[in-house]
């Protein structure tokens, strides 16, 4: 399952979720130390590791 970053507006909490594809969608995100909804993805970098040689 994928991770979501987030950033808290209310409190500026940075925090992460592994969340399924349905729960992106379909579930506000609510951050763990305010419980505000008023939350921004931050995108990061990411890894994809291939069995092929560069």
């Amino acid at each position: 399952m994928p991770k979501y970053e987030y950033n808290c507006v209310s409190c500026g909490n940075q925090f992460s979720r592994v969340e399924s594809m349905a729960e992106h969608t379909e579930q506000p995100v609510k951050c763990p130390e305010c419980t505000s909804t008023e939350v921004e993805r931050v995108f990061s970098e990411f890894f994809a590791k291939t069995i092929r040689k560069s």
